[in-house]
């Protein structure tokens, strides 16, 4: 049974057993403190609130790796999260008991990365150490996250620019035997990954469609890895415009591929296989986007123009976010579709016509 003992001048041990039968004790000055202390565990076990204190003492660096290691990441998210472990987390957390992290250890660590970082990249650092610290209060490690009142900075919308058709076609002149992977980001609004893991018999000539069922990641150490789209809304079929089926019939031909190797790749690197980004990125695009007047240009704001102009054309948000390939409408709007100057001087110019075309009196609104 639960219960306190004095073990000299000015101390008091309580002591109590766990719910595996476990003796654990705590020592106090003051043995009302030590009873009172006593009284919360009791009351924690008999409402299912209860945390073994030599669970909390097990550091976050050790938890960390086994949370690194649960089954179902993607390569690009498990990446993404061992890198922001390596650099950001361990260094200051690595070694401390997961117990004995607060809400101030976590706002300090915050506003020391917002002195160095923008907005964005020190929210996805915290996003990783709130996902671990939830992860460890499941887990029955801590009772508590201590990811809670933390003052994060804010985030204001990047405006991206908005390529034209004029735009669009000075880049994929610069681009090469890449150039129509430029056409397939802005008409269809692939990303990057799925342009580059496109093979083959993905593409439906006869019928003149595209599926999309796989992409290239970067996965562990920055090795790229080709795995399915990122959430099951990515994988679809997609119609395909007379104009860029052609395209990609004359890409293919000028690279001596055909339908009789359906694997291959329809956008190989240049000693075979698949690319890699960072190279394709240096070699192509940023030269391209250079000759174009774009320097600075990403290839996802292509897809952004894509979103955008889907938008502008009065396409359905329903179809917008499946040819996008986004699980959440909110996504297509919020993220990717962007007003233009154009589009806001057409509504300037509707809305006057609702509103103020009508005879109006010569005299002030107050004259009798």
């Amino acid at each position: 049974m639960a219960h306190v003992e004095k073990r000299g001048p000015g101390r008091w041990r309580a002591r109590y057993r766990n719910p595996n039968n476990r003796e654990r004790s705590r020592t106090f000055a003051r043995r009302v403190d030590a009873e009172r202390w006593l009284t919360s565990v009791e009351h924690a076990k008999l409402s299912g609130a209860y945390i073994d204190p030599a669970m909390a003492r097990v550091t976050f660096g050790r938890w960390a790796e086994e949370w690194l290691a649960t089954p179902g990441k993607r390569p690009s998210a498990w990446a993404r999260d061992d890198s922001i472990l390596r650099n950001h987390l361990l260094p200051t957390l690595g070694d401390r008991g997961l117990g004995t992290i607060k809400p101030n250890d976590v706002q300090a660590l915050v506003s020391g990365w917002t002195t160095d970082a923008a907005p964005r990249t020190v929210r996805r650092q915290y996003d990783t150490l709130r996902a671990i610290l939830n992860a460890a209060v499941a887990a029955d490690l801590i009772a508590r996250s201590p990811c809670r009142g933390i003052r994060l900075p804010g985030v204001s919308q990047a405006t991206s620019h908005v390529v034209n058709a004029e735009e669009l076609a000075a880049i994929a002149s610069a681009m090469g035997d890449y150039a129509p992977m430029a056409y397939l980001g802005a008409v269809l609004g692939l990303r990057w990954g799925e342009c580059a893991g496109l093979r083959v018999g993905r593409i439906d000539f006869l019928r003149s469609t595209l599926h999309v069922a796989e992409q290239l990641t970067r996965g562990p150490r920055g090795a790229m890895v080709l795995g399915p789209p990122k959430s099951e809304a990515g994988r679809r079929t997609m119609a395909v415009p007379p104009a860029l089926t052609a395209l990609l019939s004359e890409h293919l031909a000028s690279r001596g591929i055909t339908g009789a190797d359906p694997d291959a790749f329809a956008f190989p690197a240049p000693q075979g296989g698949h690319l890699d980004y960072a190279h394709w990125r240096r070699r192509v695009w940023e030269p391209a986007a250079a000759a174009g007047g774009l320097a600075g240009l990403a290839f996802r704001d292509l897809r952004r123009a894509n979103a955008t102009g889907m938008v502008l054309d009065g396409i359905d948000l329903k179809t917008a976010q499946t040819r996008l390939g986004h699980s959440d409408p909110r996504l297509t709007l919020a993220v990717y579709a962007q007003a233009t100057t154009a589009a806001d001087a057409a509504a300037a110019t509707a809305l006057g016509t609702r509103f103020m075309e009508f005879p109006r009196p010569s005299r002030g609104l107050g004259a009798s």
